[in-house]
């Protein structure tokens, strides 16, 4: 018998804190306008540790709302996967925190870093284990902290991220008419340099002499990237198509990467899918690395956009250099 792995629930986590483009007017040359204008970014959740609010706490509350989606407890899941660039802690991982918080006894779990690919490679993982028969029902979360890494003085990037967390939960199934059909991953370590962080752990640990923490900050070459990004995920799309012998126009939904209304835009453009087939929310949020492929999901599925057996592509890239595409049909 051949196995499928199928969505059978999603959820978000948000901070409450939102800043908004006027708030950075106080501290860095820039303008409400010059952001909308570049990004369609308008405001983002920042998470406020005061609040008790971090990477685990947002992981945790969109996998509390998967599962209550999903109506299952968490002692059926048995694997947890969180895609994330900036974990609770290196030792225990965030996944195995957040497998304690849920009572998810059953569950093994692990952390993976693609940046912004962490969730689409999640959930290609957690495929693989589904279909090959070694476990029934994976958590998949992407959750991010960024501005724990951003530089607040650089204009370029400042402005771009915000914090959140969007969670998946799979289950086994033999009908590939409601399953996860394909998926194609990459990596491209020749270009890391255009989105990194040079310092941190082993290249440069904060106790060695020349670290510098303005260099353990967000560095991007936004040029370059775009370009970069916008081609990737044009081909990885197009090759998840191929993959199961299906045309653009066969697709409902598409969910791209919210990583700047631009590179959303010229995608839908080159792959010529109206925007009316898409998610947008880039502009509540901004960019929330992992995190907004799965958020996407949840909003669009919970809005009706999305209904059943409609088939759905998501695409992402991230730093690094990693991208992907996967088909799924809901």
């Amino acid at each position: 018998m051949s196995y499928y792995s199928k969505i059978i629930g999603t959820g978000k986590g948000l901070p409450e804190t939102i800043m908004t483009n006027k708030d950075f007017e106080a501290f860095v040359e820039t303008s409400d306008e010059w952001i909308r204008t570049r990004t369609g970014i308008a405001q983002r959740h920042i998470a406020n540790p005061e609040k008790g609010e971090s990477t685990l706490s947002l992981a945790r509350k969109a996998a509390q709302n998967a599962l209550q989606m999903a109506n299952i407890p968490a002692q059926e899941i048995e694997l947890i996967i969180v895609g994330t660039v900036t974990p609770e802690s290196v030792m225990p991982t965030t996944a195995n925190s957040l497998q304690r918080d849920l009572g998810a006894v059953n569950a093994f779990s692990f952390d993976l870093q693609a940046a912004c690919s962490g969730f689409l490679y999640g959930l290609s993982i957690a495929d693989q284990y589904i279909r090959s028969g070694s476990l029934k029902t994976a958590l998949v979360v992407g959750a991010e902290t960024l501005s724990t890494l951003i530089n607040w003085q650089d204009r370029s990037t400042c402005v771009l991220f915000g914090d959140a967390a969007g969670a998946a939960i799979l289950t086994r199934t033999d009908n590939k008419s409601h399953a996860i059909l394909s998926t194609r991953t990459y990596s491209d370590g020749t270009r890391g340099d255009l989105l990194k962080i040079p310092h941190g752990y082993a290249a440069c640990p904060p106790w060695r002499a020349d670290y510098r923490p303005s260099e353990h900050k967000i560095k991007m070459q936004g040029s370059e990237i775009f370009k970069l990004a916008v081609r990737n995920m044009c081909d990885a799309s197009m090759k998840v198509l191929e993959d199961n012998q299906l045309k653009v126009e066969d697709v409902d939904f598409f969910i791209f990467h919210q990583a700047n209304i631009r590179i959303i835009e010229m995608c839908a453009k080159t792959l010529n899918v109206p925007l009316n087939k898409t998610w947008l929310n880039v502009d509540k949020y901004g960019n929330t690395s992992a995190a907004t492929l799965p958020i996407c999901l949840d909003e669009a599925w919970r809005a009706g956009a999305i209904k059943s057996g409609d088939k759905v592509l998501m695409t992402t890239f991230g730093g690094g250099i990693t991208w992907g595409a996967t088909l799924v049909q809901m």
